[in-house]
């Protein structure tokens, strides 16, 4: 079930350059979340009539409050960065289709502002899984912390200033890594190439889409992604990101 609420702002703080952690206070959404699910967050401006969708970082069920890490990329999320303690956030969540969570040796794998969902997604899965996290970075890190308390990880980076040299697929390749199950989010190369991956070695994989968005409840059909069989909504080989998924099993979409 989803929830459109005013939420308050729990605590905010910028983590590395140009990148916000915010702590919401919002019990129903907190209570129904789970890893891999995205925020609406809507704008104070009535100018700006469309929400923002924010991947789900964290969520604390028993003090009823859920982490949102997002890069400030427009007016709408510069706005939100200048929220302060004790201000309200209109908020419609939790929206989307989660990771399945499973007992198979496993892959998180996050890229820049995609890494952020791989945190609660640790959490959850550690207590009964073996998991290797693969984080990437152009640049800057953020999150690591948070990572390396939920399982081992692995770091790679554009401009080789921490972790290996390059690609995500660099660092499995260069520690030797290995798994059964895939989790991911990031860019579409990085997905299109954890996708090719995954099916060579034949590997369940899935993967969190990355798009824009417009109503985030799958009514616009704003951020279709083309998809390996027909859909019954759209009846043509297309998925809503925001309803179908934003996760989808690798196999059924076409990046």
């Amino acid at each position: 079930m989803k929830y459109r609420t005013y939420a308050a702002v729990a605590e905010q703080r910028e983590i590395a350059s140009g990148i916000y952690s915010l702590w919401l206070t919002a019990e129903q959404i907190a209570g129904e979340a789970r890893p891999g699910q995205f925020l609406s967050l809507y704008s104070r401006d009535d100018s700006r009539l469309l929400p923002r969708p924010i991947s789900i970082c964290e969520i604390d069920r028993a003090a009823g409050r859920l982490r949102v890490v997002y890069r400030v990329a427009g007016q709408g999320t510069e706005e939100f960065s200048r929220l302060l303690t004790g201000e309200t956030l209109e908020v419609l969540g939790p929206l989307g289709n989660g990771f399945p969570l499973k007992k198979k040796n496993a892959f998180l794998i996050g890229g820049g502002i995609g890494i952020p969902p791989m945190v609660q997604l640790a959490k959850e899965l550690r207590e009964q899984a073996e998991i290797q996290i693969i984080a990437g970075y152009r640049d800057e890190l953020f999150l690591t912390d948070e990572l390396e308390a939920e399982g081992p990880l692995y770091i790679a980076t554009e401009d080789g200033s921490a972790g290996t040299k390059g690609t995500v697929l660099d660092a499995i390749r260069e520690h030797s890594l290995t798994a059964d199950l895939i989790y991911a989010c990031g860019p579409g190369p990085m997905l299109r190439a954890l996708k090719t991956y995954a099916e060579e070695r034949n590997m369940e994989c899935y993967l969190s889409m990355e798009e824009r968005m417009a109503c985030g409840i799958g009514a616009c059909l704003a951020c279709v992604c083309k998809s390996a069989e027909v859909d019954g909504h759209t009846h043509v080989k297309n998925k809503r990101v925001c309803k179908d998924g934003p996760v989808f099993l690798s196999t059924e979409v076409e990046l």
